[in-house]
């Protein structure tokens, strides 16, 4: 379970709210309403008062990089640091079964980064944010800049993570992405306010 108290991030009103394993919660607003801010405070990697508990354990009982390892955020337009995919990776034996997944092959985490796609960079990058399998997915866009083939195979990826027993928290563009996978909603207002409701995945 990933209960939000109080959690007070830029404009908006404090936000309290629950995601339980097997479940997939998607945050909905106008542009600049703070979801990608709320997903940067619960993972924290922005301060923000308030309190986020991972199976009753609070984010600051823990060291920040073990609590990003279990809260794992993942952006549209991910990070890299070294020149090459493959130093981004934990050394797991399911890699290339996760890779295969998303239309990827292997091959790509030895090209440079600079000479890939965008579109493939956002698949390398959901598939780093489960290759060591976080309790907690932060997921912001994961398929803005995927044609509709691999975004529906990203979409089994997620669905399939859900299976799993994680938390997934989906900031998406696309009303039918959300319905397809999102079982509950919050919605954030360009107010500063926030209300839940509950919908049905497809």
């Amino acid at each position: 379970m990933l209960r939000v108290d109080y959690l007070s991030v830029g404009g908006l009103a404090p936000l309290s709210f629950e995601a339980a394993a097997h479940e997939c919660l998607a945050i909905e607003g106008p542009s600049g309403s703070g979801k990608t801010r709320l997903l940067r405070a619960i993972a924290d990697l922005d301060a923000a008062a308030g309190y986020v508990y991972l199976e009753g354990v609070e984010r600051r009982e823990m060291p920040g990089p073990e609590w990003r390892r279990r809260v794992r955020y993942a952006s549209a337009e991910p990070a890299w640091w070294g020149a090459k995919a493959r130093e981004h990776f934990p050394a797991t034996a399911k890699l290339d079964r996760l890779l295969s997944a998303v239309g990827l092959e292997s091959v790509l985490l030895d090209r440079p980064i600079s000479e890939l796609s965008t579109g493939e960079r956002q698949r390398l990058g959901l598939v780093r944010a489960i290759a060591d399998d976080p309790r907690v997915l932060l997921l912001d866009e994961p398929t803005s800049a995927l044609d509709a083939q691999a975004a529906a195979l990203a979409e089994e990826l997620i669905k399939f993570q859900i299976l799993l027993g994680r938390i997934v928290i989906l900031v998406s563009h696309d009303s039918q992405q959300l319905t397809r996978l999102a079982n509950a909603r919050l919605q954030l207002t360009d107010a500063g306010t926030a209300r839940s409701r509950e919908s049905a995945a497809a």
